[in-house]
């Protein structure tokens, strides 16, 4: 009789165990670090944990990395899809993807310069290169604008040398060259919370165009809305406003701690938050 009770026992508490395991939520973002990626994939993984009760993992990468682990099944959503911008890596990866929806839309990429700059079109960079010092201030060298970027340089002939950087970098020489007013062309892109802290301008296509507006897709892996469906759900459902993106990534960058900032946030747009967690509920 001893004998049954403990086999009993054993086996509820392996049940339960189980149980227990299965009710366990998690989700294994990876993300760009560019800032629109980065605010959003913080905010994201803030909700999931405080309102829907997930264990989240997010992980910075490159481009290609970042498409490459999802599409090989090691992390669940890749959050930096620019659909048209990235047609190489979702031509690569074709069928090894579950695309989520819209994040965002309304993209705009380009050459951008400080307002002070007196040039208007990209094609106006040639004669005055040696203001620039010869150069574009890129990105990370995988992205899709750089791609484009290295394109336009030879389409248009403007004798200039790209340089890679990265988001964080490029600012970072941009704030340095408007405190000291020099010329500076970097590739930039919307939506970013340079556009709210300085006067910029994107330069005007004025030959061939290769940058129109554009969307910023959620990418999943394949299999993700079948095993996570409600996480696949409340991404599905997840689209934010001009305004709640630039307010957003304004907050994260004022603010030594991005967990704050996205706190902060969150307590200014409880109705944006609750209208999303309650698109699984």
């Amino acid at each position: 009789m001893k004998k049954i009770l403990l086999l009993c026992c054993l086996v509820a508490v392996f049940a339960f165990g189980c149980k227990g395991e299965e009710q366990k939520k998690t989700a294994d973002l990876v993300y760009v670090n560019w800032a629109e990626g980065v605010a959003y994939t913080h905010l994201i993984k803030h909700i999931l944990e405080k309102d829907l009760g997930y264990e989240v993992t997010i992980t910075a990468a490159d481009v290609a990395p970042g498409y490459a682990a999802v599409a090989k099944g090691n992390k669940d959503v890749f959050m930096e899809c620019w659909a048209e911008l990235h047609k190489n890596y979702l031509d690569k990866f074709q069928g090894k993807f579950e695309f989520m929806g819209d994040i965002y839309e309304g993209t705009i990429c380009g050459l951008v310069v400080p307002d002070y700059v007196t040039i208007d079109n990209i094609s106006e960079l040639k004669a005055n290169a040696d203001k620039f010092d010869g150069r574009i201030v890129g990105i990370d060298a995988g992205a899709g604008m750089m791609k484009t970027t290295e394109t336009i340089i030879s389409e248009y002939d403007l004798g200039m040398e790209l340089i890679a950087s990265s988001g964080p970098a490029m600012t970072t020489a941009l704030k340095k060259a408007i405190t000291d007013k020099k010329w500076i062309v970097v590739t930039g892109w919307k939506p970013h919370w340079m556009f709210g802290r300085w006067n910029l301008k994107v330069l005007k296509q004025d030959g061939a165009k290769y940058w129109n507006q554009g969307v910023i897709k959620l990418v999943g892996r394949k299999g993700l809305s079948e095993e996570k469906p409600e996480l696949a759900k409340f991404l599905n459902g997840f689209f934010m406003t001009d305004a709640q993106i630039s307010s957003l990534m304004i907050d994260v960058n004022e603010n030594d701690d991005i967990n704050k900032a996205v706190e902060k946030w969150v307590s200014e747009n409880e109705e944006a938050v609750k209208k999303w967690v309650a698109n699984v509920k």
